[in-house]
């Protein structure tokens, strides 16, 4: 779950809170648009539209008797991207398990909307913002959460007898959403980022060729304008997860890990807070 501004333009680091939301319901696009069932039937196929290879990136961290692979996911997609190739295919068998950011119930609205709403009833600000951000992606690029790599590898996993779990609970995630105060975009004016605006169409792009650079450039931007959301839904859970996969580690087994793209680039992304724990994680391909 990863916010990451669905937009149709610059994801412009960041001007105003709610363009930051662009690029940012990557990273929450899994909890903050559950309104429908948790495991949908897959969407029918687009058989009109040529098909799109991508070669995403996948990581491994490993010790003498476990193996944890690190797999940065787009949450949504259009359901003609093929990325499940033998590379991943072949991690993804090879593991005993499958862990997301969250597994959400089977009735997600109803689960949530303790955490997600006011005393008035409405949907607090920033998950507000986040779904109609969501929403705009989904019509204006042809996104669909039911393609993203997440949901895909969860129907995999649930439809061969693999376990299934989640780093989070997933009331604990929308908790965190719905605590992110809007205010904190609030911030004095920062100096320009010098470099180019990052674009939904560049960050799919980027997920599709593997490259983390342009999560890593958003990132930044997303972390001048709005310090406080950045800390929340990036450096803390990156450092949390970290903690997760170096527990994990003291237990045989091979797993398979996998999280939005935006929490595996940058300078607090996974990997780096496992470096600090002296634990190395390796480019699969």
């Amino acid at each position: 779950m990863t916010i990451f501004g669905i937009v149709n333009g610059p994801i412009a680091p960041f001007r105003g809170f709610g363009r930051g939301l662009g690029a940012l319901a990557l990273v929450v696009a899994g909890a903050a648009s559950a309104a429908a069932p948790a495991l949908p039937a897959p969407p029918a196929p687009q058989q009109a539209l040529p098909v799109s290879f991508a070669t995403p990136a996948l990581w491994k961290i490993q010790d003498a008797d476990t193996t944890i692979y690190l797999f940065g996911t787009f949450h949504t997609l259009d359901g003609r991207t093929a990325w499940f190739d033998q590379r991943i295919r072949h991690a993804f068998d090879r593991s005993g398990e499958l862990v997301l950011e969250t597994v959400a119930p089977a009735d997600p609205a109803s689960a949530g909307r303790e955490a997600t709403t006011g005393a008035d009833g409405r949907p607090k600000a920033f998950i507000a913002q986040t779904r109609t951000a969501i929403s705009n992606g989904q019509q204006q690029l042809g996104l669909s959460v039911d393609h993203g790599a997440d949901m895909v590898l969860r129907r995999v996993a649930e439809s061969s007898g693999k376990p299934v779990a989640g780093l989070e609970r997933f009331e604990d995630q929308l908790r965190t959403l719905a605590s992110i105060p809007t205010a904190a975009a609030a911030q004095p004016p920062v100096p320009a980022i010098a470099s180019p605006p990052v674009t939904m169409d560049g960050l799919l792009r980027a997920w599709k060729a593997g490259d983390t650079g342009a999560f890593s450039t958003m990132l930044a931007g997303f972390e001048a304008k709005s310090p406080v959301a950045y800390r929340m839904l990036i450096a803390d859970r990156n450092s949390r997860w970290a903690d997760w996969i170096a527990e994990r580690l003291d237990r045989p087994g091979i797993v398979f890990v996998a999280v939005g793209s935006g929490h595996l680039a940058g300078k607090d992304s996974v990997q780096q807070r496992l470096a600090v724990r002296g634990i190395a994680s390796t480019r699969v391909g």
